[in-house]
């Protein structure tokens, strides 16, 4: 799959049919859209490619007015494998900012569809806005591509038991600690993946050493401590125990890490690439005034993932390597 930051440096040498979305979590309802447009991309002989933004344009007016940036589901790596995984050949990744934000929506058809993705066919959902102020939607863009020569589409929204599947859905799931409901509107466990990096090493102080793990976003849509599921270590899945947050009793810096305990492995994981699982929801972050306490609770922790694994996975194979 080919990665563009920016539609100056897609050098494009055949015309695409785009879908156009933030694709946070890239959910049950963003995966039947990107099917449908791989789907049409094949019949029309064209690339298929997805449009996105980063940051996430709430996130930048969010800064703009001072406010709070909302709940992120995914990073930007885990987004591009999932687009992949969906049969998207083309991302092409814009910078939203006061330039971006304040571009007149017939200039952003005609200078970013058509000039810098070739656009022959465009996909939007139902609820699709686009330009300065949100001026431009589906009858625009439909007009629009009758002028300037490709097709438009726009699809429904994707319900599940009546519930429409949408990010916003996903993230409120996830707040709850609701891992189930989660994976029934991905169609998958929820996870996070990226390089171990070097903590503090107070895990390991502790007795419990843990894979450490950055999450850019300040405010991700899970918190608290989870039962997980670690790929990328060995043949098979580990099993653990994590905390993603932003460590009220050790760090007083903000910085979210993802802190995954093994249950039954050692070994040096620096510099590699993981994807952790988040499988079930076992507590809130809490703040403790001791490391004595801090100890304890992680040994609760870990005897709670223990019976779960237990309960739930009795014969997996994930950690008997």
């Amino acid at each position: 799959m080919q990665v563009f930051r920016g539609i100056h440096h897609a050098a494009l040498d055949s015309p695409s049919a785009i879908s156009i979305g933030n694709f946070d979590g890239v959910h049950r309802g963003h995966q039947a859209m990107l099917a449908l447009l791989v789907s049409e991309a094949r019949h029309r002989a064209l690339v298929p490619c997805a449009l996105t933004f980063e940051p996430h344009p709430r996130d930048y007016f969010a800064r703009m007015r001072g406010g709070e940036a909302p709940p992120r589901i995914a990073t930007l790596r885990d987004k591009l494998e999932e687009l992949q995984r969906c049969g998207i050949e083309r991302v092409v990744v814009l910078r939203f900012d006061a330039a971006l934000a304040a571009l007149a929506a017939e200039d952003f058809v005609r200078h970013v569809l058509v000039e810098g993705l070739r656009a022959r066919y465009v996909l939007v959902g139902d609820d699709f806005r686009f330009g300065a102020r949100r001026a431009g939607d589906y009858a625009m863009l439909d007009r629009l591509g009758m002028q300037l020569g490709f097709d438009v589409a726009r699809m429904n929204a994707y319900e599940v038991h009546a519930r429409r599947v949408s990010s916003s859905a996903l993230r409120e799931a996830l707040a709850a600690g609701d891992m189930a409901q989660a994976r029934a509107l991905q169609d998958r466990a929820y996870a996070i993946s990226g390089r171990v990096v070097h903590g503090r090493k107070l895990g390991r102080a502790l007795g419990f050493p843990t894979l450490n793990m950055r999450f850019a976003h300040p405010h991700p849509a899970a918190q608290g401590i989870f039962v997980v599921r670690v790929h990328g270590l060995g043949e098979h899945a580990l099993r653990g125990v994590a905390s993603l947050g932003r460590r009220p009793s050790v760090d007083d810096q903000g910085q979210v890490l993802l802190e995954t305990h093994l249950l039954d492995w050692s070994g040096d994981a620096y510099g590699k690439l993981v994807r952790v699982e988040l499988l079930h929801k076992l507590r809130d972050e809490a703040r403790y005034d001791t490391l004595e306490a801090l100890t304890e609770a992680i040994a609760a922790d870990v005897a709670a993932a223990r019976d779960w694994f237990a309960r739930h996975e009795p014969h997996d194979r994930c950690s008997r390597i």
